[in-house]
């Protein structure tokens, strides 16, 4: 039996925030079968290459995260 989104739209938010968190484990859990497109795995290179030639570029996630709070 199949469920059409209009449908889901009608139970109530704990139902739906329930099946959203039950269908994102299914993903979580199949996410290793994912493919990276070319253009991904370039992306993936050409970052990991500038970060091995110069690894002290760029800044922590906890500064970056202050900053980011910071500047509300």
């Amino acid at each position: 039996m199949s469920t059409s989104i209009d449908e889901l739209r009608k139970l109530p938010l704990p139902e739906r925030l329930e099946l959203v968190e039950d269908l994102w484990d299914t993903i979580a859990a199949d996410a290793g079968k994912l493919l990276l497109t070319e253009a991904q795995v370039a992306e993936l290179d050409r970052r990991l290459a500038a970060h091995d030639a110069d690894p002290n570029e760029g800044v922590s996630w906890p500064e970056l995260r202050d900053r980011l709070q910071k500047s509300r």
